[in-house]
């Protein structure tokens, strides 16, 4: 194993864009090598188009975490806190600290329109805090579709030079245990929780109307992801974020929106450009619901909370 490690990092190679894609994009490719060392018996582990889908006990997160610190990757985590939202950034943050890719390079970009609300968080070496200024909104359904609007415009003007990774993920979550560097790929994608397990592909929620950009035709489809938590390279992220809040504004002209927003976005991109990692949904539950025996250990969960006191639009 440690002959393996160092012929794979004797050479770091960087790109034309400035990121470790070439070593990168070797350890995707060879993750799953480490992957089958692991396999369990009572899930599906690997996809139809052999990417790894990932579940406690199928990694070593000592092997996977030290393969990728050797490369000492950049990662921005983007989260949208307006309105009564901030109040769950405390919660977010501290918790992050405690068990999201500690040890790595972190950077919190806060979309905030209350930036006297950003709490004062202590962090660990190598990881700060980047707050950004938005506009606030009238309508929970504007504030989703908004998160890809300014993701797509800070890209452009500042998070690409200052990250490797990218996630994105909802403000109103816990982290609970380990989210480690077996989540890092070219794009990873999360299962969400309530379809993964005995649901039909055509009793998935995707946008069913051939309106709207987000269309998938009944018959089509691989798993439903959902877009509370999901990362990958930046470049690769940005053609995603750009993408959805595209389709989006496409549907907006045409008197449309997209059954579930964005994630109806995300679904209709990841069905035609598969992910090179799948998360089992231990990489984002919910208070609202009791975990299978399936689940192990829960990574990071949705809070309970009052929608109708929380959202601008009381939840409608």
């Amino acid at each position: 194993m440690h002959f393996f490690l160092n012929l794979l990092f004797w050479r770091p190679i960087y790109d034309d864009d400035g990121i470790l894609s070439s070593c990168l994009f070797k350890l995707d490719s060879l993750f799953l090598n480490f992957f089958v060392f692991h396999r369990r018996t009572d899930v599906n582990s690997v996809t139809n188009w052999n990417a790894p889908l990932v579940w406690e006990g199928t990694f070593d997160p000592v092997v996977i975490d030290d393969i990728y610190r050797r490369m000492n990757p950049r990662v921005a985590v983007v989260v949208l806190a307006v309105g009564k939202y901030t109040r769950f950034l405390k919660g977010f943050l501290e918790s992050g600290e405690k068990y999201f890719l500690v040890g790595f390079r972190v950077t919190y970009y806060i979309f905030t329109d209350n930036e006297q609300d950003v709490p004062n968080v202590k962090l660990t070496k190598g990881r700060k805090i980047t707050v950004l200024p938005v506009p606030s909104a009238k309508r929970w359904q504007d504030v989703v579709l908004s998160k890809m609007k300014w993701a797509t415009i800070s890209i452009d003007k500042q998070i690409r030079n200052e990250t490797d990774y990218l996630f994105m993920m909802d403000i109103d979550s816990i982290f609970h245990n380990r989210f480690g560097a077996e989540s890092l790929s070219r794009m990873s994608a999360v299962l969400h929780r309530g379809y993964y397990k005995n649901t039909e592909r055509d009793k998935f929620p995707y946008e069913r109307r051939p309106q709207s950009k987000a269309y998938i035709p009944p018959g089509e489809g691989d798993y439903y992801y959902t877009a509370a938590v999901w990362g990958g390279y930046l470049e690769d992220m940005y053609r995603l974020v750009k993408y959805c809040y595209e389709q989006s504004e496409e549907d907006a002209k045409n008197n449309i929106e997209a059954a579930w927003q964005e994630e109806s976005h995300l679904n209709k991109y990841l069905l035609y450009n598969k992910p090179a990692k799948v998360l089992s949904p231990e990489y984002l539950w919910s208070d609202y619901d009791a975990p299978g025996s399936d689940i192990k250990l829960i990574r990071i969960s949705q809070l309970v909370k009052n929608y109708a006191e929380v959202r601008p639009n009381g939840g409608n």
